[in-house]
This record gives structure tokens, C-alpha cells and sequence, in this order.
């Protein structure tokens, strides 16, 4: 037997062979080098850019929403491939750099991009309805409504805006202009496949947004019958995506004013002007200002007695300061993904506030939105989406509005009284309570008064539940799939009105004395004025929806040469009103409807869609409650036609369609004519 003795290592080998092994994993940890940057387009950062390392594609990151990204990098000469659909890739070496900033340009050739359309996606270049999608960073304004971005930035939407009140501000939009009639005139805003008001949409912020779609025309729409009418906006909100938790915090500052005031004439000219107009239209009526009250105007012999009155810096500051904050957070793994987002707007009026009074009459709005987005893999061909929102205002502001109060500014005389009087011991009123300007019986109209003597408060509330079923169904054939959505919401509001009746005082010329240059006020309803707030209770809405749609999708291509889609959607919608006043009214309002859609391409040249709707609504009689609501289209993509290709260098996409449809309108006279 022979034996066999172990091997033995000198000492001094087994320390230099640990030297290299940790020397080589300390030189292999350290080569993961830490790169940071921005992306941006000719506008501004992005979002949403897949940044990878070249020759491996499982070590990457997505920037957020400033577009900036964080990625570990193995080796200084790796090189980074910045992507996104609608933009060209970017190489960039990394070669030692710690902080890469890269600008992406807009592809040319957009066709492969994937948009938004009725219940659905398609591939743009498929595209034969009418269709304008817009990245949501275009619509970054220093606001926080978001209806007033619109205007300017989509084509064939015409936005106009009738005030700037905070609360009143929503942009009204049309899409193509006004193609129906009824109480239902702007488009039909969805949301995630729910349908919104435009107060809706304005509150929906714009870091919550994925994608915004506008569908113009019948091919379009056609999906959705009698809604669709008036063109359609589809918004899509964000979704969480697989990768460590990514918090991003945003605040703004903002300074608002008016864009101009209108230039009155000065007191004196308005007094002659006025006096004019009498003498020449009504000259047997005596003239309202008499030569002596215009000569001491003049001379400012007492501004008190002889009063000349700039309402509008009386009433109206020049600028304001208003606050947002975003706070969001999002991430996930292979089970579970979320996005969790909270945003707080602020926004304030630019009426005075007397601080004689113990309230803020000034308008005060507060607008907090609240939207968790998660998404469950529940197997591999299985997902469930849960979206809960819930979105809030805190109004307050004067009893009627501010634009009423612009009215009265412009409204009423420079030269009849002042907004209040100082009370002077001996003169008459009281120091307990302010004492409004006014004349005679108190007839007049005092805009001071009429905005400081209350406020209004008003809350809004929307809480949104959804619930979304994804099953992918290849297993019974390539490209099957089908979607189920359920969506309840609760929306709620109520209004009040706190004010005291304001005490009046007149300085009348017989009780001022010229050589002591003195006066005394004469109260005017010193019985009728109150030094209390009183209540006066408002309006109250509160409204229950349902709606539900299941949707089955079919998408395949035959020998890369024949692409065959198809869409069937079953859709159903009841909203109930709690303030009904009449039994008509308090009944539910009902949509049921069945749609479809089927498009065929071939070779990337020809296409061919066909869409249908056949909603019923229970606004009309049984017998002309449901209407069938066609279209039809064909588009020919000439420039990839071999004919074409010399003319590509000068003219690269080149594309005839045209499509004819109807849709309808069910929201047509009024609520109550169903």
C-alpha cells in the first residue's frame, strides 16, 4: 500500500495567492462606476427614457420625471443606448466621465410608435382616423389647471378662457369646432376608460399622466356612438414599473397678475363727460355734478367731502403668489408594481382683504389630488390594475365671485363717496364697525362693501375606485387578449354663505363746514346694519356612478406581410343624482352600447378599417332608444410603395386616407327633457 501524504503549500504561497484573489475582487468591485445625468429633447427633460449598457441589457434604468437617471456601470469604457419610443437612440462611451447629460432628437420616421385610440392601441402607421397624441411634458405651464395648456398645442383644438379666478378657470375647448347642439357641447373626456368632467380634467395632474390622445373625426369615434359626437380626449395615468422605490418631489412658485386693467378716465373728465351726456340727451334733467363740486375736486379742497375714487386700487392688488407641491413615488418587482402620488395646489385671488374683519374674503382655493395605481401579476398571462383617486377643493372666496366684483369696479362713479370713512369722534358713526360710503338712502352700489361684508365656502369631493382585468388568451390563439374594467365613483358638494349687513354713511355738502374744513357723517340705516356674521345655506349635489366595459382584443401578422386587428367592446353606464327636484330627474341615466372594430393592412401599404357602434341611451323613447353608429376608412402609404424610394431623400413619408362616418349625441335639450 502506498501512502498518500496531503499537499503542502509553503506559507508565503498561500499569502501571495490571497493577495491577488482579494486585489482582483477589490479591482472588480471597483470598476462599477456610478454615471448620473439629465435627457432632454429641443424642449426640456423627459421622462420615461430606457438608458441600458450596450451588450447588456439587464443592467438599466429609466429617467424620472425631470429626466434625470442613476445607473451603475461596469468599467469606464462601457457605452450607454438611450431609448424611447418617437425618438432616435443615442450611443454615448461612458469613457471615465461620472456625469453624462444627452439630448435626443424626434424621429423622422415615427410609424412604428404605438398610440392611443378607442379602447385600444395601434401602430401609427395603421392609423386611419384622425388622431393627435402629445407627450405630457409639452403640457408643463406655470399652473395648476391643466386645461389651460391646451390651447395652442394640439391641432384642430380650439381653447378659449373666460377668466382667471382660481375655481372659474377651466379653458373651454372645442375639438373641430362646434359640431352639435345640446346641454353637452365640449368632448368626451375619459380617463383611464372613465369618463370625467372638465373640472375633472383640470385637476388631474400632470405628473400622473402617461399618455393624451385626441381623436377628431368619426373613424375615431365611432367606438362611442352617441358620446363621441364632440370629438374624444383619452388620458392615460401612469402605472408603476419593475425596479427599486423612485421618489421624485417637486415645488413650485408661481406670480400671477392681471394681464391688463382697463384705463378709466379720471375723475374729473368723467365728471364733465357725464354731465355732457346729460345736457345732450336728456337736457331738461339737471346735470348730476354740479361746477362747484368739480372745481373743488379739482383743488382737492377735502378728498373726504369731495371724494375721488380709484376702485380699482381700491380693491384689487397688483400680483399674487401661488404654491404646488407633487410628491410621488413609484417602483416594484415581478408580483406587484405601484405608483403612489399626492399633489397640493394653492391658489389665491387678488382681492383686498379689510383686516377690520375676523375672515379672509379674498379667494382662497386649495386643491389636493390623492392616486395610488397598482398593479398585480397575478399569473404569467394574468394582471390586475387597482386605481384608486380621490381628488379634493377647499373653496373659498367673496359672496358673488370675483368677476362680479370686476363688474361692479367698472360699474360704479369715482365721485360719489368713498369706500369706508374713518370715524372721527364727534362726527358722527361709531368706531365698533366699519362705515361703507354710500349716498341718499343707501341706494347705491359700493364695491367695497359688497366684497369685504362676507365670504362663500364651497367643497368639492371625487373618490374613484377601478378595478381592471388583464388576461393575455395566446394560449387559445396568438394575439387574443381580453380587458374588463369596473369603475364606481362618489362625488359630492355643497356651498354657504356667511355675511353681515354693512352700515352706510354719507357726508352730505350741507354738513361740511368750509372754514373749519370739517364735516359729519349722517348714518344712512343705522336700524338695518348688523355687526354679526349670519349663514345662509347652499346648494347640495351628491352623485353615484357605475360603469363597466369588457373589451376583447385580436392583433396578429401573417407572413410579415398581412396585419389583422379586431375589437368588440361591451360597455355599460348608470349615474345617479341625490338632489334630484323632480321624479323624472332622480332616475338613473343609462347608456348600454356594443362596439367593434376591424382593421387589415398589407405590406405596409394598404390599409383597411371599419368601426361600429350601437348604443342605446334611456333619454329616449323605447322605440329610438338605440342608434348604429358606422364608419369606414382606407389609407395608402405611397412612400412605401418601390416606385417611391427615389423620391425618399426628399420626401420621406408620404400618406393618403379619408374616412366617412357618423356619431351622435345623447345629451341633447336638457337634464330634465329625457
Amino acid at each position: 500500500m502506498r501512502n498518500h501524504l496531503p499537499l503542502k503549500f509553503p506559507k508565503w504561497l498561500l499569502f501571495f495567492l490571497c493577495c491577488v484573489f482579494y486585489a482582483g475582487s477589490a479591482s472588480a468591485q471597483n470598476t462599477m462606476n456610478e454615471i448620473r445625468g439629465t435627457v432632454s429633447d429641443s424642449i426640456g427633460p423627459i421622462s420615461g427614457v430606457s438608458v441600458t449598457v450596450k451588450g447588456q441589457p439587464n443592467i438599466g434604468t429609466t429617467t424620472d420625471d425631470d429626466g434625470k437617471y442613476t445607473l451603475l456601470v461596469p468599467g469606464a469604457k462601457s457605452v450607454l443606448i438611450f431609448s424611447l419610443v418617437g425618438y432616435e437612440t443615442r450611443e454615448m462611451p461612458v469613457s471615465g466621465r461620472k456625469v453624462i447629460d444627452v439630448t435626443i432628437n424626434r424621429s423622422v420616421n415615427e410609424l412604428g410608435e404605438v398610440v392611443v385610440v378607442a379602447f385600444g392601441k395601434q401602430k401609427k402607421e395603421s392609423v386611419i382616423g384622425s388622431i393627435t397624441t402629445i407627450n405630457p411634458s409639452e403640457l408643463k405651464i406655470p399652473s395648476s389647471n391643466l386645461t389651460q395648456a391646451l390651447a395652442g398645442r394640439l391641432a384642430g383644438v380650439i381653447a378659449y378662457q373666460r377668466s382667471g379666478e382660481p375655481g372659474q378657470d377651466n379653458a373651454e375647448f372645442f375639438i373641430r369646432g362646434a359640431t352639435t347642439f345640446g346641454y353637452k357641447k365640449d368632448p368626451l373626456i375619459l380617463i383611464d376608460g372613465m369618463e370625467y368632467s372638465t373640472t375633472d380634467l383640470a385637476r388631474l395632474t400632470l405628473d400622473d399622466i402617461e399618455s393624451f390622445s385626441i381623436l377628431k373625426d368619426a373613424s375615431a369615434n365611432a367606438l362611442y356612438g352617441a358620446r363621441g359626437a364632440n370629438g374624444v380626449i383619452l388620458v392615460t395615468t401612469k402605472q408603476g414599473r419593475e425596479g427599486k422605490p423612485k421618489i421624485n418631489v417637486r415645488f413650485e412658485n408661481s406670480i400671477s397678475s392681471p394681464t391688463r386693467n382697463i384705463e378709466l378716465a379720471d375723475p374729473v373728465t368723467y365728471m364733465k363727460l357725464n354731465n355732457e351726456a346729460y345736457v345732450t340727451r336728456q337736457p331738461n334733467i339737471p346735470i348730476p355734478f354740479s361746477r362747484s363740486q368739480i372745481d373743488n375736486t379739482i383743488a382737492g379742497t377735502n378728498p373726504v367731502v369731495y371724494p375721488a375714487v380709484n376702485w380699482q386700487k381700491q380693491l384689487l392688488r397688483n400680483n399674487v403668489m401661488n404654491h404646488r407641491i407633487n410628491f410621488n413615488l413609484s417602483g416594484g418587482g415581478k408580483v406587484a408594481t405601484y405608483y403612489v402620488s399626492m399633489a397640493v395646489n394653492k391658489d389665491n385671488g387678488i382681492l383686498k382683504v379689510d383686516k377690520r374683519n375676523n375672515f379672509n374674503s379674498n379667494i382662497d382655493l386649495k386643491k389636493y389630488n390623492l392616486r395610488s395605481n397598482v398593479g398585480l401579476n397575478i399569473t404569467k398571462s394574468t394582471k390586475v390594475d387597482i386605481r384608486l383617486n380621490g381628488n379634493f377643493d377647499d373653496y373659498q372666496g367673496p359672496l358673488d365671485g370675483g368677476e362680479d366684483i370686476y363688474n361692479k369696479i367698472m360699474r360704479t362713479p369715482q365721485t360719489m363717496f368713498l369706500p369706508y370713512y374713518d370715524y372721527v369722534p364727534g362726527t358722527g358713526g361709531t368706531a365698533k364697525y366699519i362705515m361703507f360710503g354710500n349716498l341718499d338712502r343707501g341706494q347705491y352700489l359700493n364695491p367695497y362693501a359688497d366684497m369685504v361684508k362676507g365670504y362663500k365656502q364651497s367643497a368639492r369631493s371625487l373618490m374613484v375606485a377601478q378595478l381592471e382585468l388583464k388576461q393575455d388568451l395566446s394560449f387559445i390563439t396568438p394575439g387574443l387578449n381580453l380587458n374588463a374594467m369596473g369603475n364606481v365613483n362618489r362625488e359630492s358638494f355643497f356651498d354657504l354663505r356667511r355675511q353681515y349687513t354693512p352700515f352706510l354713511y354719507s357726508v352730505p355738502v350741507g354738513n361740511y363746514d368750509k372754514l373749519s374744513n370739517t364735516y359729519k357723517l349722517t348714518p344712512l340705516n343705522p336700524d338695518d346694519g348688523t355687526d354679526f356674521l349670519d349663514f345662509t345655506g347652499g346648494q347640495k349635489n351628491v352623485s353615484s356612478v357605475f360603469h363597466f366595459q369588457s373589451v376583447l382584443n385580436y392583433n396578429n401578422t401573417f407572413n410579415d406581410k398581412r396585419t389583422l386587428g379586431t375589437t368588440l367592446v361591451l360597455l355599460m353606464d348608470s349615474r345617479l343624482d341625490g338632489n334630484a327636484g323632480t321624479l323624472q330627474e332622480s332616475l338613473a341615466s343609462r347608456n348600454m352600447g356594443l362596439s367593434g372594430r376591424a382593421t387589415y393592412g398589407y405590406e405596409k401599404r394598404y390599409f383597411v378599417e371599419f368601426n361600429f357602434g350601437y348604443n342605446g341611451s334611456e333619454r329616449f323613447y323605447k322605440t329610438e332608444r338605440y342608434g348604429f353608429f358606422p364608419s369606414a376608412g382606407l389609407a395608402w402609404q405611397i412612400s412605401n410603395e418601390k416606385f417611391f424610394e427615389p423620391f425618399l431623400n426628399t420626401v420621406n413619408l408620404l400618406k393618403i386616407r379619408g374616412n366617412y362616418g357618423l356619431v351622435g349625441n345623447d345629451a341633447i335639450g336638457s337634464k330634465s327633457e329625457r
